[in-house]
């Protein structure tokens, strides 16, 4: 049997794949392609800009179609089909005989009938050559604009900042972005962040024309408005390339697209046609998950199977320029058809949305924007049709109460034939055999099933699948910390501790093998600095740091560090405000106040910096542990010192609080707040601990979560002392410390907790464990062992010698080191 492929993008690459999975062993099997490289992954083409080359875009090497008997013609497009005599011609003049041709042919960028469209400028955004096009003309712009306002245009928006074009215009006809998949309220969110970003947002807005002579200069619009441009790329949506279908007589579409069955076959029952070629039901699919189910339905009736298309979900995820945007079912349920439960936080920018039956047991669709997280479950309980719980707001908001709930149990409840994979059609069944196979890690479940090898956005399920299997097959689940130790954090903590090691090539000789990686490093590092609170650069743990800890800085964008002393309670002297500024002057760094009360200085070079730590302990400042995983900021308000409503000194609380727990190393990062009265001014409740003023004394909140997955601290302890107070966050941090997981924040520790807060106050306030004065104990063996770790450097002339761009010469800065000026300061030039 002779099968000729036309098409060679990732849904013919896939028809390919599964033809040879399925035994196909006797298909002569030809390929032919318009570009001159092997399919590649259009998903991911933006990571192009962020540096991942055409290679590491490739789909399989020109190698593998040969080694499994494939003829592949790249650069060598088709130029007629004869379907009388079942044949086809190629540019180049190859004539190939068929017995069945599948058309994957896919899709070109629709291009608007714009006057001007083709100036010097104006591209499209499609393939690898359409980016390098991009790259090589965008450097001599300064300005730059995307038409099209949905998936592929943010995409286009997103590539165009990679490339240093800062000054960024999205136009789109609809009077919202994405209009297909968020509504009113989303795509504001979604627009605001976007214009944080940086980017200029034009909703509502028809190109009229494009302006300049031979080369775009601005963009003229039906409303009379104009901006000025340098570059546009279109990314106004996708037309079916259905040219050959046309020509050879095939049925088509009346706006496109080749008709289809439910067989993918033609009007002529020889010829099929997959992925975004393809009309169904009226319906062209623009993902890749609808076109890898069509290529394996093409591929099964090939080789004698029996498999129909149906309908395909448009459910999608995606992470638009670092910003988390999904939508599934029927995002848009009008009012008479279902309710609506909706969650939005204009702070941090989070929009949820999801759409319920009127008895509130069934979920239809939703919306997600800002944060995502919830997208796998939702998606699977939409498709599954499975009944909700009580308060289906849950689904969207978490279980409140630290219940500590199995992470797995959702999923583990899914029916078997729920799919997991969309991209790869592969069922809940299908990874629970594979796990019970043999298959007991990610990455080998990926090898044996393909599941999480396209977009990856159900990794997360297919490891709760692989616990909740393994448990129920009774195997004892160990979370190791990588190949190089057979122990859990918890179990190296309490080994090493017992063992009194000192460093980690200690700790790897004597209970480790091989010789670590980045994974068992930075957490054996983590191990010794809780357990001994010595200096992180003594020799023997030096080279196991992170880069930031290696450096006690972090090094931001450009190369160079950022220095922020510490600051205890956010109180800070005339004298002292004037240091920094001095400091921040005679250096040349740029400067900002932060949202833990603190000032950053940034832009410091890494040969400047035990000079510029030795000016600040001068002036009586210390590390502010801001490179660490470590205590961060205990943020406070004026209290009871200056407020009319405080009711007691907050400042000077936080100030003792944050000299008792300065630079004590945790699994994760950890903040803190006092507030002076319930007003909660300082935020204690969005901290890992916050105190918060009583008329009785203080209550104490723990395990609460800022940033992109934020969570209310829960009430550990109310109207206690300050002693009392402190006792018990003694007793917090040293259980979290000696019970997390690596890279671990408080509030994920305590959802996972069995039993949740009622547990944790527990072991910490009623002492159930009988470990309270222990946890005392050894929290005081750490407050008394601190030292500043940049003293330590600027007292050492050895230490000093490890902060030098180039070993042979130590004074030279990093050449490579570029800035620009931003509103009187300085910033640093985007790295290429």
């Amino acid at each position: 049997m002779k099968v000729v492929v036309i098409g060679n993008g990732m849904v013919g690459y896939k028809f390919c794949e599964k033809l040879l999975s399925k035994g196909a062993g006797s298909v002569q099997l030809s390929v032919f392609g318009e570009e001159t490289r092997p399919a590649y992954d259009r998903v991911h083409l933006s990571e192009y800009f962020s540096g991942k080359t055409a290679d590491e875009l490739s789909m399989a090497p020109a190698g593998w179609y040969a080694a499994n008997g494939i003829t592949l013609y790249t650069g060598d497009p088709i130029q007629s089909i004869d379907p009388t005599n079942k044949t086809v011609h190629s540019f180049h003049g190859t004539t190939a005989p068929y017995d069945y041709l599948v058309l994957a042919t896919g899709s070109s960028a629709f291009v608007p009938p714009v006057p001007g469209v083709e100036k010097q400028g104006v591209f499209v955004y499609r393939t690898i050559e359409d980016l390098e096009m991009i790259s090589s003309f965008a450097k001599g712009a300064k300005t730059g604009a995307v038409i099209g306002g949905g998936l592929l245009g943010l995409e286009a928006a997103k590539a165009l900042l990679d490339l240093g074009i800062r000054d960024t215009h999205v136009i789109e006809f609809a009077d919202r972005l994405m209009p297909r998949q968020i509504d009113d309220a989303g795509s504001k969110m979604l627009k605001a962040k976007l214009e944080n970003l940086g980017l200029k947002i034009h909703t509502g807005k028809n190109t009229a024309q494009i302006l300049g002579n031979d080369a775009i200069t601005g963009m003229q619009f039906t409303d009379e408005t104009s901006i000025h441009t340098d570059i546009l790329i279109i990314s106004a949506g996708i037309k079916p390339r259905d040219e050959l279908a046309k020509l050879c007589g095939l049925e088509t579409g009346q706006r496109g697209g080749i008709v289809v069955n439910e067989h993918l076959q033609t009007s002529d029952p020889a010829i099929f046609a997959i992925g975004e070629c393809a009309l169904f039901q009226g319906m062209i699919y623009g993902l890749v998950a609808p076109g890898y189910e069509m290529a394996d339905v093409v591929a099964t009736r090939l080789t004698g199977g029996s498999k129909q298309f149906a309908p395909y979900d448009m459910s999608t995820k995606l992470k638009l320029i670092g910003i988390d945007v999904a939508s599934f079912g029927n995002p848009f349920v009008p009012q008479a058809e279902g309710r609506t439960v909706v969650f939005e936080d204009t702070m941090k920018g989070i929009y949820k949305r999801i759409n319920l039956t009127h008895d509130g047991k069934q979920l239809l669709g939703g919306i997600l924007v800002g944060d995502a997280e919830a997208y796998n479950m939702l998606l699977q309980t939409c498709k599954n049709r499975i009944v909700l719980p009580p308060n289906p707001e849950d689904m969207i908001l978490g279980t409140r109460g630290g219940s500590g709930a199995d992470a797995g149990a959702g999923v583990a409840g899914l029916p078997d034939d729920a799919l997991i994979c969309s991209c790869e059609n592969i069922s809940k069944k299908d990874v629970c055999d594979a796990v019970s196979s043999g298959c007991e890690t990610v990455d080998s479940i990926k090898k044996c099933t393909k599941a999480g090898t396209g977009c990856g956005g159900c990794v997360p399920m297919l490891k709760d699948l692989m616990v909740h299997t393994m448990k129920a097959q009774g195997k004892y689940i160990r979370n190791v910390l990588c190949e190089h130790f057979g122990y859990s954090r918890q179990e190296l903590y309490d080994v090493v501790k017992l063992k009194e090691l000192k460093s980690y090539e200690d700790v790897l000789g004597m209970l480790g093998n091989g010789d670590g990686c980045e994974l068992c490093k930075p957490a054996v590092s983590s191990i010794l600095a809780s357990l001994w609170n010595e200096m992180i650069l003594k020799k023997g743990n030096d080279t196991a740091q992170d880069s930031n800890d290696r450096f006690l800085a972090n090094i931001q964008k450009g190369g160079t560090y950022s220095v922020v002393p510490r600051i205890p309670g956010g109180e800070i002297s005339p004298e002292k405000l004037i240091v920094i500024g001095q400091i921040a002057q005679k250096y040349n760094l740029y400067t900002k106040i932060t949202g833990g009360q603190r000032i950053d200085m940034f832009g410091a070079h890494l040969n400047d910096l035990p000079q510029i730590w030795k000016e600040l302990i001068d002036a009586g400042f210390e590390s502010g542990h801001a490179y660490g995983k470590a205590l961060r900021t205990v943020k406070s308000c004026v209290g009871s010192t200056w407020c009319r409503f405080g009711l007691h000194d907050s400042v000077s609380y936080a100030i003792r609080i944050e000299e008792r727990y300065r630079g004590l190393r945790a699994p994760h990062k950890l903040k803190s707040a006092v507030s002076g009265c319930i007003r909660e001014c300082a935020e204690a409740k969005s901290k890992d601990f916050g105190i918060i003023a009583t008329e009785k004394g203080w209550n104490l909140f723990v395990c609460g979560n800022g940033g992109s997955k934020p969570q209310h601290a829960l009430l550990l302890a109310s109207d206690i002392d300050s002693e009392t107070c402190i006792r018990y966050i003694d007793r917090f941090l040293m259980f979290y410390i000696k019970t997390a997981d690596p890279l671990t924040r408080t509030a994920t520790w305590l959802n996972k907790m069995e039993g949740g807060i009622d547990y944790l106050r527990n072991v910490v306030v009623n002492d159930s464990l009988g470990i309270a004065a222990q946890l005392e104990a050894e929290m005081q063996l750490l407050v008394d062992n601190y030292q500043c770790e940049w003293k330590e450097v600027v007292d050492s002339p050895e230490l000093q010698k490890r902060f030098a761009h180039f070993v042979n010469a130590p004074r030279e800065k990093d050449p490579t080191a570029q800035f620009e000026s931003m509103r009187d300061q300085k910033r640093a030039v985007d790295w290429k």
